[in-house]
């Protein structure tokens, strides 16, 4: 049975004594709000905070403010996401995506924010200690080499938040706190095509709360491929969001792809290229997955064959699209998960 380690856990109150905490304690400390991701690694040794720093009590991370669109606290679970009749009644994508992370004792534990913030995720680094040190260990912790691909000079880690694609497609904006004050980014801005160095907030930060636009006449979807119909990461996302007229007619179009590279993979500018001025038909959604799915390059990091996920992103965008535009699906329900 893998244990968690020994550590200091502290519990702030407010920011400014979580960001105190945190410049006191230095490299050694890590902020941890559910810890459904961090405590499993810390068992097994993938990350070895010697302190933490809870985010569990601070109000300020709770909020939620409806006004130029809704604000949600980070710390709002991903069970509270999922049923809040405001985050369902006008985004509802985003709180389907909520509902489909892992299983509901997990996301009663696990947050917004968490997600959005999640570790990329490989086959050869979700291992146990003994496991990647039999193999020799992986750059992205304590070795030197990218198993995925051994020429490559950078980790091929995949993103594998459900949240983070519908996030951006919404156009969403996250704040951030640190110690030199706070700062508001567009959540795409949040992330790099890095499996290690996969996000623009730096440790010391901590994400506050996520901003959504209103989205008055759009129409959205997220779709989640994976193994099992719970528990599982994803091992493709899709997140799209269409402007609809009255007539039909798209005005505006986002697509985001989850779980097929480092970093949620922005596609919005050849949906709108095909899109836009358009009535949706089945037949120009087969066209726009023709093309849409090419950047998706999945590689031999995550479950499934790679071969298998590259067709299922042209079949999955085809059905997110088709629901967003209220078309019946090309792809059977049953391969929905």
């Amino acid at each position: 049975m893998m244990r968690l380690p020994a550590f200091d856990y502290y519990a702030p109150k407010t920011l400014d004594e979580a960001l105190a905490l945190k410049q006191e304690h230095g490299k050694e400390a890590m902020y941890v709000a559910g810890g459904t991701d961090l405590y499993p690694k810390m068992k097994r040794k993938q990350m070895t905070p010697a302190v933490l720093i809870g985010l569990s009590e601070i109000d300020a991370l709770r909020q939620v403010e409806n006004g130029q669109g809704l604000t949600v606290g980070a710390n709002m679970t991903l069970t509270e996401v999922a049923n809040d009749p405001q985050i369902d009644a006008h985004y509802p994508a985003l709180a389907h995506a909520a509902g489909l992370v892992s299983s509901p004792p997990l996301r009663n534990a696990g947050t917004i924010g968490g997600n959005l913030c999640v570790d990329t995720r490989c086959t050869y680094y979700d291992q146990t200690y003994q496991w990647r040190k039999a193999l020799g260990f992986c750059m992205k912790k304590d070795g030197d080499i990218c198993w995925v691909a051994t020429s490559s000079p950078r980790c091929l880690a995949v993103s594998s938040s459900d949240c983070a694609p519908v996030v951006i497609a919404l156009d969403g904006e996250v704040r951030l706190a640190g110690p030199d004050g706070e700062r508001t980014i567009p959540a795409g801005n949040l992330y790099v095509d890095d499996g290690m160095e996969y996000l623009t907030k730096s440790p010391d930060e901590i994400l506050v709360s996520i901003h959504l636009p209103p989205r008055n006449g759009w129409q959205m979807a997220y779709w989640k491929l994976r193994r099992r119909g719970s528990i599982d990461f994803p091992i493709l996302g899709v997140a799209v969001a269409l402007k609809l007229e009255a007539d039909g007619v798209c005005r505006d179009a986002r697509m985001v792809l989850g779980a097929v590279a480092s970093r949620p993979l922005d596609v919005s500018d050849d949906l709108k290229e095909m899109l836009v001025g358009e009535r949706i038909t089945p037949e120009l959604v087969d066209e726009v997955a023709q093309k849409a799915y090419r950047p998706a390059k999945p590689l031999d990091n995550t479950d499934m064959h790679l071969s298998y996920r590259k067709k299922m992103a042209k079949k999955y965008i085809a059905g997110a699209l088709s629901e967003a535009a209220g078309l019946e699906s090309p792809v059977s329900p049953i391969s929905r998960q």
